[in-house]
């Protein structure tokens, strides 16, 4: 029995190192953060950043200290004012972008759906369920509320996964050349 805990401060460390490591080769990250100087740092911070808005919520699952999470936005906890990150104005500019293309997707009332921002298992993890372990509390949640979920993926390998954990895709965009797909359950 895998056991998945509430995030706390504790697990940033390793939640970022879980994270930067499971989005190495990402699509999205690889579009965010394109100077492959700066890529790893620009993606710990933005990791960290994550993190650290979901935390104190308690929106944040783990599963052994942050080999596999989950950051999810509780209803009315997505926000379009993101802090001011310490990243490139160019990486900057793209996440914003992004946010733009997925968000008319979603509904427009934030208090009215869940939503899972990132999952993440570190690759010396995967292959072990883990993802699924540790996304259901957040389902459970919005279960529970009546409300659906949501969630976003420029990975093509990522939305079979999801669809056999049940999402299925409700809309669908490029950004440049970057294929996005949206999921709901």
């Amino acid at each position: 029995m895998t056991d998945v805990e509430r995030a706390t401060a504790a697990d940033r460390q390793q939640v970022v190192e879980t994270v930067v490591a499971a989005f190495d080769r990402d699509p999205a990250f690889r579009f965010f953060f394109q100077d492959p100087v700066t890529r790893d740092a620009e993606a710990a911070v933005f990791a960290g950043a994550l993190f650290d808005q979901r935390v104190t919520p308690g929106t944040t699952w783990v599963i052994d200290g942050g080999r596999s999470v989950a950051m999810w936005d509780a209803p009315g906890g997505w926000s379009d004012e993101e802090e001011k990150l310490a990243v490139s104005d160019e990486a900057l500019a793209r996440l914003d972008d992004y946010h733009r293309a997925v968000q008319v997707f979603f509904p427009r009332r934030p208090s009215k759906f869940w939503y899972l921002g990132v999952l993440a298992t570190h690759p010396s993890h995967a292959g072990r369920r883990l993802g699924r372990e540790v996304m259901k509390p957040g389902l459970a949640a919005a279960a529970a509320a009546g409300l659906p979920a949501y969630l976003e993926t420029t990975n093509e390998a990522n939305v079979a996964m999801y669809q056999r954990a049940g999402w299925r895709v409700s809309g669908s965009t490029h950004l440049d050349d970057l294929p996005i797909w949206v999921l709901t359950q």
